[in-house]
């Protein structure tokens, strides 16, 4: 399924297409297909005794509504877009049944921020961000002339914080359209303080269009007018002034940018600034879900430059590198660095710049939740090679060994508990669930025998043995129960032709008699099994497609 309603999604969730035993692709025939023939073990009336009756109507139940959903169109679009928790959203039945799966989806949306919109009074979005700067310069520059042999006594290389602000601001909505974003700031540098007090309000104009207007008061009066409009389908703008008292009177600034989506993947952007000092700014942005890269060229009285940005984004590991450059009329820089997402909430980054006549700073920072924590550190004010090097290696070997040493282990405790609150809280579905599984795996039993019998005959596929779960190994190789299940019935029973097909799924724990055995490990799937009269054997991911016989999984005839 292609999203969750919620951030805690049921793990114990059905998944009608494992249920069913198709694919996502699966047509309405295929479905139809796929439930006479589980009907045929399952329903009611092919069960006698009281008990297996009972045990029956129960898989039955599940299964019929595992197929009235995946062959209602309408509700088949919900169900892949947001899960089975999607077909309870209030209001549902009121989606008119002419419309088109697009349509369905943008009005279940609709539904969805109603509900939002509800609780909106209740809810506020605090951000903050604390910078602390740290002058290092005195551990790789050195002061003083070296002919110099008068001698002032024993030096020390002093490492200071020598600026640091603190930002907050919180969200307060009124209307569904109207937010007041009330925030402040405070900031010291080599002795001097100052701060401010900030108030805006920001309304929704339009679908296509919002406005913003700020006040501030500390360092002088401030007021600045922001504005968004989507012109066409590709292009949109936005345009700020600013107003700012100094003691030399009214300060005022102006900014308008235009940009245009020439693809899904290419911007394009044109920036006026009007002021002091003025410039006009083109920039180009690449941008996918791999890759992002953006290109300046900025000219202006004062200050015109170049500039070229790349960042390669990690998706699996969660990770970004970047390498960027910046040369212009009062110097040049050269940046690289990394960040990575450490915990389910938290990210670090860290970075080092290497101009002139900047010279070398490393800077990082660390994200956690909506707060941000910034340390620029200033490592030397010339192109220092020792500063270069120790700025680039320590940080980077005290994340893998802080990783290490304390991330890991805290991460994998936590995660335990997680799974044991879990299972604690849990463990009256999971029993039942797993009483289910028995239960229908029960019915399938006379079903396999005569399975079998056909298989036997004509030495078709026959299952010798398949586990499911967190597969352990004994000292001679062989595989354990351990936290395993035996599905050996499972699978025989899915047997039609000497082919077991199953397609892959979101896991193999809701296929019809299994169970989860292992919640929240990586589990995998082992099955030998005979073709032919000659053993084969394969083991799988929990989402891998089974595929059987295949000659590549044969065993060596010793």
């Amino acid at each position: 399924m292609a999203a969750s309603l919620e951030e805690d999604d049921d793990f114990l969730a059905n998944d009608f297409y494992a249920l069913l035993n198709v694919g996502k692709e699966a047509t309405t025939e295929e479905i139809n297909y796929a439930f006479r023939r589980l009907s045929k073990i399952y329903h009611p009336d092919k069960h006698l005794d009281p008990s297996k009756k009972k045990a029956a109507e129960e898989v039955f139940s599940k299964l019929k509504k595992a197929h009235e959903i995946l062959i209602d169109k309408h509700k088949r679009t919900i169900y892949d877009t947001y899960g089975e928790k999607g077909l309870k959203t209030e209001g549902l039945e009121i989606i008119s049944r002419t419309k088109t799966p697009a349509e369905i989806i943008a009005e279940y949306e609709r539904l969805q921020r109603e509900r939002e919109e509800r609780r909106l009074q209740q809810r506020t979005n605090p951000r903050g961000t604390v910078t602390v700067g740290v002058n290092a310069t005195d551990l790789f520059d050195e002061y003083g002339d070296d002919d110099d042999d008068v001698y002032y006594g024993p030096s020390y290389n002093n490492v200071e914080i020598n600026n640091m602000s603190i930002f907050q601001s919180v969200e307060c909505p009124l209307t569904v359209k109207d937010t007041l974003v009330i925030g402040g700031n405070l900031q010291a540098r080599n002795g001097t303080g100052a701060g401010a007090f900030l108030a805006t309000w920001r309304r929704l104009t339009s679908d296509k269009g919002w406005m913003e207007i700020e006040t501030a008061a500390g360092s002088g009066l401030g007021f600045s007018l922001k504005g968004f409009r989507q012109l066409t389908r590709r292009c949109y703008g936005t345009s700020s002034l600013v107003l700012h008292s100094t003691p030399k009177g009214i300060r005022p600034a102006m900014s308008t940018m235009v940009a245009y989506q020439f693809d899904r993947e290419v911007q394009g952007r044109l920036t006026y600034n009007a002021g002091f000092p003025s410039s006009i700014q083109s920039t180009l942005v690449y941008s996918n879900q791999d890759h992002h890269a953006s290109l300046t060229l900025q000219v202006g009285i004062t200050n015109s430059y170049f500039s070229l940005s790349y960042t390669k984004k990690f998706q699996e590991q969660e990770a970004k590198l970047k390498g960027a450059i910046k040369f212009g009329v009062t110097g040049g820089m050269v940046e690289y660095g990394f960040e990575k997402k450490i915990t389910q909430f938290s990210h670090l980054g860290a970075s080092m710049v290497i101009g002139v006549p900047t010279g070398v700073h490393l800077k990082i920072k660390v994200y956690r939740g909506s707060q941000t924590f910034l340390f620029p550190i200033h490592l030397s004010e010339t192109l220092s090679p020792s500063a270069i090097m120790y700025g680039t290696l320590v940080p980077v070997a005290t994340y893998f060994v802080v990783k290490k040493l304390i991330v890991d282990p805290f991460l994998k405790q936590q995660k335990e508990q997680e799974l044991e609150q879990k299972r604690e809280e849990h463990a009256e579905k999971l029993a039942k669930r797993k009483q289910e599984a028995k239960a229908a795996t029960d019915l399938m039993k006379e079903t396999v025998e005569r399975n079998i019998e056909v298989e036997e005959k004509k030495m078709g596929l026959i299952i010798v043995k398949a586990l499911y779960g967190k597969l352990q190994s004994s000292e001679d190789g062989e595989l354990m129960d351990g936290e395993c299940i035996d599905v050996l019935v499972q699978l025989q029973a899915l047997i039609k032709d000497s082919k077991l097909i199953v397609p892959e799924t979101v896991s193999k724990s809701g296929l019809p008699g299994f169970y989860d055995p292992c919640i929240g490990e990586e589990k995998s799937l082992y099955i030998r099994y005979k073709f032919r009269n000659r053993l084969h054997q394969v083991t799988l991911s929990d989402t891998e497609v089974i595929r059987l016989p295949q000659q590549s999984m044969a065993l060596d005839e010793g």
